[in-house]
């Protein structure tokens, strides 16, 4: 852990520096597109004091934007270096130049690594006086984290919760009283592999990565509202290659997941199906594209050209029943997948149950009403919170972890590398079901 512990400090500290200079990017390397937004920040920029849950998003304005297509990404991660690298430059490049502005730091997001949640706690006896900021690290150094895996790292380790004596549910201790001091973390570990390719490429396009975050926390950033952040809630966020799913209670997330399916999935099964290029696929499912059928889709015909020479393939059409009926055998499948890793994370003892879509795929028309079937009742679909200066184009679902980015580069939440202090490794077994956790111990 100790490697990714000082890379994740040394990030921190080049974000202090680009807010120095007032100009940032947010880079969401995802599977279907690689995004660029270049951050102005005014000069009243906070550095993230506190301990607690971002304050907000109205120091900063967006001054460029730019996306491309990525094809050097499969399922989240980078499947080829050279392709990744330039979807990269292109997106910087084309945000600086919107922006009138060179940019040299960077914090990017990416929805693959298999992530894993634990949820952890630590106490220590204060010693002298009110709760310090040392005392919060002592704390946070005295959990016992758990044996991750070979070849994994800690992406996100935060504190979510902190008690001093009968006292139990403080979101900052400081300057508090008392003679034990817990806390609760909620822990995400991911491949260290996709973790350390990412960071080449950044590097390689002369880059500096000024922090790192998981795709489904940032979308879940901004497509939740504050009160399904604070009695518990669900972001399902369906990209092209990964379905990223994240709870929240209490104002900090205490779960995460990925489903390995996505949007480009059931393109895919659009190609196979009609046996059409994946580019006309995807126009086809872009605009005709639904999983509930009516008596008018039968009637509705969809013209698939092409120009291999042969009469008869080249001059085919379909009905949008027919289409539907390739759609939503997929969406299903991945929606299916989402309520079984919600029922083992322990989702459904949360006081509230509220579930949001986001992301790029889930505007698929007719997925609110499948997913309120699968899922449960309480399912609504989520657009990105409002920022200064976003172009319409990128107020969509599909920036929804683009945003999310944006507010935490402005706010981010406190983590454990932010105290000086290096957490114990422990033998003993993982707490695997992180929300099933938070309810017993809040």
């Amino acid at each position: 852990m100790s490697r990714l512990f000082h890379a994740q400090r040394a990030m921190r500290r080049k974000r202090q520096a680009a807010l120095q200079r007032g100009v940032i990017a947010i880079l969401d390397v995802g599977s279907h597109k690689t995004a660029c937004l270049v951050l102005r920040f005014e000069e009243n920029t906070p550095q993230g004091e506190g301990v607690g849950h971002m304050a907000g998003q109205s120091n900063f304005r967006v001054i460029g934007a730019t996306t491309t297509r990525s094809r050097g990404i499969h399922m989240g991660e980078v499947d080829s270096m050279p392709e990744t690298e330039r979807a990269i430059r292109t997106a910087v490049q084309g945000a600086q130049k919107m922006a009138g502005v060179r940019v040299d730091h960077v914090i990017a997001c990416f929805s693959g690594g298999r992530p894993g949640s634990f949820g952890l706690a630590g106490e220590v006896m204060l010693e002298t006086g009110p709760c310090s900021v040392q005392d919060v690290g002592r704390v946070l150094a005295s959990v016992d984290t758990p044996d991750i895996g070979a070849g994994r790292e800690v992406l996100h380790a935060q504190p979510v919760n902190f008690g001093i004596d009968h006292r139990t549910t403080l979101r900052d201790p400081r300057g508090q009283t008392g003679e034990m001091l817990r806390a609760d973390m909620h822990l995400l570990s991911v491949d260290a592999h996709v973790v350390e390719a990412l960071l080449s490429c950044v590097h390689n396009c002369d880059l500096e990565l000024a922090g790192l975050a998981s795709a489904p926390y940032a979308a879940a950033t901004s497509a939740l509202v504050e009160d399904e952040k604070e009695l518990g809630a669900a972001c399902v966020d369906m990209g092209g290659g990964t379905t990223g799913i994240s709870i929240f209670m209490r104002k900090h997330m205490v779960y995460a997941d990925t489903v390995r399916m996505g949007g480009d999935h059931v393109t895919s099964d659009i190609s196979q199906g009609l046996r059409i290029p994946a580019q006309m696929a995807e126009m086809i499912k872009t605009r005709y594209g639904g999983v509930v059928a009516t008596g008018m889709d039968d009637r509705e015909q969809i013209a698939l050209e092409a120009d291999t020479g042969d009469w008869h393939h080249d001059r085919r059409s379909v009905t949008r029943t027919e289409l539907i009926g390739i759609i939503r055998p997929r969406v299903e499948e991945i929606l299916e997948e989402v309520r079984a890793r919600l029922d083992a994370a322990g989702f459904g003892d949360l006081p509230s149950q509220r579930i949001v879509l986001t992301g790029g795929a889930s505007q698929i028309p007719g997925l609110d009403g499948l997913a309120a079937r699968i899922l449960g009742n309480q399912v609504r679909l989520g657009r990105p919170l409002r920022v200064q200066g976003l172009p319409e184009a990128a107020k969509g679902p599909a920036f929804a972890a683009c945003v999310g980015l944006c507010m935490q580069g402005a706010e981010p939440q406190d983590e454990f590398w932010d105290f000086d202090a290096m957490p114990q490794r422990s033998t003993g077994a993982p707490f695997r079901r992180a929300v099933r956790w938070f309810r017993d111990n809040w």
